[in-house]
């Protein structure tokens, strides 16, 4: 049987064959590149040069081929992932991690790059050639390679557990999401939501064979804003707690999961002579411990805790006038933080959606792209896609002509595909078999679907989703290395989300939105007025936001550095460690942990404070653009030169600096955020 995995791509830029690919296909392709880099790596193991292309270009020229199946397996498995591909995810998660533990502790191939690595001093490198030569060792010795033979089975068994474990825990949030279906028969409990809300459920109810009612599900384009509007108060409740409770105690449950992984990476952490898995994943991070994280979470929260406090009575001061009662619950936050919107700044978000047309918005961030760094964007349709809703992109810069990338831009959520928003990789930028190759990039999300009257208006924060992926795919399209470990997006973590976080600004600015930000029937362009009710509400609630973070955060860091033992009931370890932060009382029966997807079944475990961490960053830097014009044709190149092109190739706080001329100011957050 011909394989297209295993065949060389006839499509243009050597564009992955999606038409041709089956679910049937990624076994016998993984276990066929599997073989053939084993023996591969028997030859390899028998060479003595410790000449850096002999040792590192080659052995990444080997594994290659294995790390580009899974990659693409593991792509669609989050974003299109039918039965027949879920069935053969175990598998090929055992094959892969397997494979990646024979690699990382054979000791013959750690000996042939600490050999390369020892006579560094003696060989003429180049400055990425040293990066990725340190990396390399490193990585080795973080995955156990000096070990004992003895231990080195154990992370390898405590490995191929983790990889099920996380894979379980995932396809259990896909499939708590997917089981849920709210089905109003009465028109009355559609009281309060918008128009174009309401055609949505009816034509979902169509899909569900439920005709004449309208159906809401938990996909974040139905779930948040039924919450926002809904006036009916029990099926907001109703609609909460099935979003909160997901995993928790019913057929789906993820706690014992939970638990486990946690266990295993606090041994595999302990093994490798770290104190716990927080420690482990510190030591390459910005922040460098966990210590110093605490800190800058707990600056962080006494900032912003008196400004939440304040929010939550306001809001609570709010249903009090309006229905004469006390009983405030998490689940009416959403709907009275709107009415209070639309209160002290005579603004809504569905004031906003006629405006944010998803084509437009996504030819005025091709402008802005344009703009700040000189790309252009032209759609092809002659590269095969693995859904009909994908659109894709040829990516050029403009300044010489030079083709950069394939973009891939896959919008409207599906049963098939999992929640949220991302950036990835189909090929990363870089050296593969003597050719510096230029990447394929792609950006997933969720947003709110066209109906049968109406194209996809997005909301405020779906632009700014939209905006953050981008910024996201422009790290790795822009990306100018020679190395792909070391290309685009593979910089510490806690500076991964700059190039994102640091877009979501442009979003805000009349400048920009003057470029996409046109009502879809009448052609009228977005008021001055609503641009500055739009840059208001940037400040409005922002205390509760960012409490909100930082619970997330706090629960992160804790999990990661408490004994496991210590966790012996998951709703209740939540309930202290999150208790610094709260500003409403817990629920019971509800969870962030169960679906917490970012730290069981991401790579953001021991991570998720990055994202405010890199908040830090984009606020400092972004101050920096408006010093100068958002537009600034210097300030962008020194951006892009430093930030964007360079991945991984130096320390981030040695790239920051070139590019700012000083370290990130944490008052520049507290600044943009109101918090002062």
């Amino acid at each position: 049987m011909s394989n297209p995995l295993l065949e060389k791509s006839k499509h243009p830029h050597g564009a992955i064959p999606f038409d041709t690919i089956k679910a049937e296909h990624f076994v016998p392709a993984l276990k066929a590149a599997i073989e053939t880099a084993r023996n591969a790596l028997e030859v390899y193991k028998k060479d003595h040069s410790t000449n850096f292309d002999d040792v590192l270009t080659k052995l990444d020229d080997i594994v290659e081929p294995v790390h580009s199946i899974y990659s693409i397996f593991e792509n669609l498995h989050s974003a299109e992932c039918p039965d027949e591909l879920d069935k053969v995810s175990e598998e090929i998660s055992t094959l892969t991690t397997a494979f990646s533990n024979d690699v990382g502790l054979d000791p013959e191939i750690f000996k042939r790059v600490k050999a390369c690595y020892d006579s560094r001093e003696k060989q003429i490198l180049t400055e990425e050639e040293k990066k990725i030569l340190d990396k390399s060792f490193i990585d080795f010795k973080r995955n156990g390679a000096l070990l004992s033979d003895d231990k080195k089975d154990e992370i390898r068994k405590m490995d191929e557990e983790l990889g099920q474990l996380a894979l379980s825990f995932s396809q259990n949030a896909l499939k708590a999401t997917n089981a849920f279906l709210l089905v109003i028969t009465d028109k009355k409990d559609l009281d309060g939501l918008p128009d174009s809300f309401i055609e949505a459920a009816a034509e979902l109810a169509e899909k569900k064979d439920k005709k004449g009612s309208w159906c809401v599900s938990l996909q974040a384009s139905m779930l948040i804003p039924f919450l926002t509007y809904s006036k009916n108060r029990e099926l907001r409740k109703k609609i909460f707690m099935a979003h909160s409770s997901k995993c928790l105690n019913d057929e789906f449950d993820n706690q014992t999961i939970i638990k486990r992984i946690l266990t295993l990476r606090r041994d595999r952490a302990v093994i490798l002579g770290y104190k716990n898995h927080a420690e482990y994943v510190l030591e390459q991070r910005m922040a460098e411990s966990p210590q110093k994280v605490e800190s800058f979470l707990a600056e962080l929260m006494t900032k912003a805790k008196p400004y939440a406090l304040k929010e939550v009575a306001k809001l609570r001061a709010l249903k009090k006038e309006l229905e004469n009662t006390d009983d405030f619950e998490k689940f009416d936050s959403a709907f009275y933080s709107e009415i209070l919107k639309k209160r002290e700044l005579d603004f809504d978000d569905e004031m906003l959606r006629p405006y944010f047309k998803l084509e437009n918005v996504v030819d005025g961030i091709f402008t802005i792209a344009e703009r700040l760094y000189q790309l252009e964007f032209k759609e092809v349709t002659n590269i095969p896609k693995y859904h009909e809703d994908v659109r894709t992109f040829e990516v050029y810069d403009k300044r010489n002509d030079k083709y950069l990338s394939l973009f891939y831009a896959d919008f409207f959520p599906r049963e098939t595909k999992k929640g949220g928003a991302w950036m990835t990789n189909f090929k990363g930028q870089g050296l593969l078999r003597g050719e510096v190759l230029r990447p394929h990039v792609a950006i997933v999300c969720n947003f709110t679907k066209p109906t049968k009257t109406k194209p996809s208006l997005l909301t405020l924060d779906e632009v700014t989703t939209l905006f953050h992926e981008f910024g996201h795919a422009l790290h790795g399209m822009l990306s100018q290395v020679k190395y792909r470990d070391l290309s685009g997006a593979n910089v510490y973590w806690d500076f991964v989300e700059l190039p994102s976080q640091i877009m979501e600004n442009w979003a805000l600015e009349k400048e920009c939105l003057d470029i996409f930000a046109v009502h879809y029937e009448t052609g009228e362009k977005i008021s001055a007025d609503l641009v500055q009710k739009i840059k208001a509400s940037g400040h409005f609630l922002e205390g509760m936001a960012t409490m909100r973070q930082l619970a997330f955060a706090n629960l992160d860091m804790k999990y990661h550095s408490v004994e496991p033992e210590s966790v012996t009931d998951i709703s209740a370890f939540e309930a202290r460690e999150t208790k610094a932060a709260q500003v409403y009382p817990d629920i019971p029966g509800t969870s962030i942990s169960t679906a917490f997807s970012h730290i069981f079944a991401g790579g953001y475990s021991a991570g998720y404070y990055s994202y405010k961490w890199a908040e830090v960053l984009d606020a400092d830097a972004f101050e920096y653009f408006q010093q100068e014009g958002i537009f600034n044709a210097d300030v962008a190149k020194k951006f892009r030169e430093n930030i964007l092109e360079k991945g991984g190739t130096e320390h981030p706080m040695e790239l920051y600096k070139k590019f700012r001329g000083q370290e990130p100011d944490v008052g520049a957050l507290l600044r943009r955020s109101g918090l002062v």
